[in-house]
């Protein structure tokens, strides 16, 4: 059953306001209140979504935690440094990145970091 569910991932924040800051002016995304104020909660497309809320426990993780899917990489990624995202540079065994872009079978992504330390990502498919 859950396959037919729609979904939304969850993003830690220490500073929540700090957080709206950047998803609201740097990333452009409009905010839905959550009741209670326990979060601020973001529409992405085809009906999914993610939820933001305040924790000391942000930033910890070292995997990326929300990707977008794209079908022109290299407009998103330009589009987003003219917003001043800075996209991280990798070199390691199995990953290089060439101009903040990695490119892997089927996949191209470059990642970059939110203002509480979130790892994102934005991707193209490439077969």
């Amino acid at each position: 059953m859950l396959q037919k569910l729609e979904s939304m991932a969850v993003l830690p924040a220490k500073d929540l306001a700090r957080a709206r800051a950047f998803y609201q002016d740097t990333l452009g995304f409009e905010a839905e209140e959550m009741p209670g104020g326990d979060g601020v909660l973001y529409r992405t497309g085809g009906g999914t979504s993610f939820l933001l809320y305040e924790t000391d426990n942000a930033g910890s993780a070292k995997n990326t935690q929300l990707s977008w899917l794209s079908e022109d990489l290299d407009a998103e990624v330009a589009d987003l440094r003219g917003r001043g995202v800075v996209f991280a540079e990798y070199d390691f065994p199995g990953l290089k990145t060439e101009n903040g872009i990695a490119t892997t079978e089927g996949m191209r992504t470059a990642w970059f970091l939110d203002t509480e330390g979130n790892i994102l990502a934005v991707s193209e498919r490439t077969a």
